[in-house]
């Protein structure tokens, strides 16, 4: 079952898992959430036009025993909302929005991400998770596009502070790392969507070669998710705004910063003298 507050969150990264008559439920569900709360269980179904037992499968299919169980919970987590949160329209850049309006509602997208990732994340499977990387021997890191982008800012910060760590957005190289790992290395997949084939691919041969994988994804039950150890969540409820792929920056950014800190956090006096090290060689080119 979905933690207590945080249904909506559940459903958003749950979406593309479902089928296609579940997506239409989510839809109405995640633009009027107070249907389901304020109406029986047969006007729902009315409103939505499926049948009883349709919806009742869905509640089931995010977690919740019956539908008793999906509208108890959902009407606390209303209950308990800021009403003066921002919806999600609020987002949206309008043309007589001046520059400080724009910065504004990205401010507000940003934090809404940060927010929605904490919520999501499985903090046990975390702190696991960074169990696993603190005694690897070797942490490669697979994704493709602005996800592999994410991957090689995360290199450098691991690099810094003493792992040897390794990242790339190349299928083949992702294949030919993937096949060279073993039970004391880890691999850490980054898929927003979660359906990245060549992230999947690399992330499944690591897993048959016995390294530990992590998958840091948006959506739950995700190819992505099949061959991961520990799956790592990140929030991206964000409107139709133009800069929508920064929500999902910040939200990969935000677990895999959230991994440093506690990396630096276990060893702290080791990781400092590391980095300076790194840093003084850097400096030493500068004054040459």
């Amino acid at each position: 079952m979905p933690k207590s507050g945080n249904i909506l969150n559940t459903i958003s990264s749950l979406y593309q898992s479902l089928t296609k008559t579940e997506k239409k439920i989510a839809d109405r569900i995640l633009m009027s959430p107070d249907l389901v709360v304020q109406c029986p269980l047969s006007e729902i179904a009315d409103h939505l036009e499926v049948g009883e037992a349709t919806f009742v499968r869905f509640c089931r299919s995010i977690g919740f025993k019956g539908f008793s169980d999906f509208k108890l919970e959902l009407s606390i987590e209303l209950a308990t909302k800021d009403n003066g949160d921002n919806p999600l329209l609020e987002t949206d850049i309008e043309h007589t929005d001046s520059s400080l309006h724009i910065a504004q509602k990205l401010q507000s997208a940003i934090s809404n991400v940060v927010n929605e990732t904490i919520n999501l994340l499985d903090f046990k499977q975390l702190e696991n998770a960074v169990s696993a990387i603190r005694q690897a021997n070797r942490i490669f890191l697979f994704g493709v596009g602005s996800s592999g982008i994410t991957a090689e800012e995360a290199k450098n910060k691991l690099m810094r502070i003493g792992f040897q760590v390794d990242a790339t957005g190349n299928n083949h190289f992702m294949y030919m790392q993937a096949a060279l790992l073993t039970s004391k290395d880890v691999a850490i997949g980054i898929s927003h969507s979660g359906y990245s084939q060549e992230t999947a691919h690399a992330l499944n041969i690591a897993k048959k070669n016995g390294a530990t994988t992590v998958a840091i994804t948006h959506s739950l039950r995700s190819p992505i998710t099949d061959s991961a150890d520990f799956v790592l969540v990140n929030g991206n409820k964000q409107g139709k705004l133009q800069g929508d792929s920064i929500g999902t920056k910040i939200a990969q950014l935000f677990v895999l910063d959230l991994i440093y800190a506690l990396l630096v956090q276990s060893e702290q006096e080791r990781a400092v003298e590391t980095k300076q090290k790194t840093l003084n060689v850097i400096l030493e080119q500068r004054i040459k």
